[in-house]
């Protein structure tokens, strides 16, 4: 499934943004912009990035037009047929930060997701994150093969685990003295639908933590996107390297 934007979270401090336009599509932008520590500059100014929030339809796309014959980036409010990017819905946890994007398509949408998660993130899951990274060098002397070390993580932050992001575990050093058990081994998981939100709670995090996917050719690419981007995806009967990690074997019934 092809994506129809890439994702990026881009840092801004201290670096010009054109910003173009008045009202309160503006005034909203300028907000984030200024949020995110941004210089707001004029058309003329040297940038990466600009918004156009022009309400005239013909002044905005000529404005458009403009900045990206200059080579920018270019943000038209409301007209996401002209983006070359979206601002997303944010919530924030700092340092982690959650976006959802629609590609411009449906900001309600967006907006409606950002309340459901900021109802269901835990405040704590900033210092989660911070002592995570805290334990980086520790983590590293622990588990020094790259693999293993994210097998590690991804168990302890498992539904239910010691350090579930949607739980209110923060004891990172307690985990890592505790030695939690990390997947590994071949699981066979047989499907009954092909809509991947009806995989259960255990295949659902059986895919996100596995090293490799081996699947028949009748699962569905949706379900083969629930696994980690990164992870190995093969068909059945394909020449398969020594197994390492955890390996799910999936199957439609």
């Amino acid at each position: 499934m092809t994506l129809h934007s890439l994702p990026l979270f881009v840092r801004l401090a201290g670096r010009p943004v054109i910003l173009l336009g008045e009202g309160e599509a503006a005034e909203a932008k300028r907000r984030l912009l200024e949020r995110a520590g941004a210089v707001i500059v004029g058309e003329d100014a040297a940038a990466a990035l600009a918004i156009v929030a022009i309400d005239d339809a013909d002044a905005a796309l000529a404005a458009v037009a403009r900045l990206k014959a200059r080579g920018l980036l270019v943000n038209a409010v409301d007209r996401p047929e002209h983006c070359d990017f979206t601002t997303p819905a944010i919530v924030d946890r700092a340092p982690v930060l959650v976006a959802i994007g629609t590609g411009g398509v449906s900001a309600g949408l967006a907006a409606a997701l950002r309340q459901r998660l900021e109802a269901l993130l835990p405040g704590t899951l900033g210092l989660l994150a911070e002592r995570l990274h805290a334990a980086r060098p520790a983590l590293r002397r622990r588990y020094p093969d790259g693999g293993e070390r994210r097998r590690a993580l991804g168990a302890a932050l498992a539904v239910g685990a010691m350090l579930d992001p949607l739980g209110e575990g923060v004891d990172v050093d307690g985990w890592l003295a505790a030695d939690q058990p990390r997947p590994s081994g071949r699981v066979r998981l047989v499907l009954t639908s092909a809509d991947p939100d009806d995989l259960t709670l255990r295949q659902a995090r059986l895919l996100a933590n596995a090293d490799r996917v081996v699947h028949g050719a009748d699962v569905p690419a949706a379900v083969l996107d629930r696994a980690r981007a990164d992870a190995i995806r093969q068909p059945q009967g394909a020449a398969t390297a020594v197994d390492e990690g955890l390996t799910v074997e999936l199957e439609m019934a």
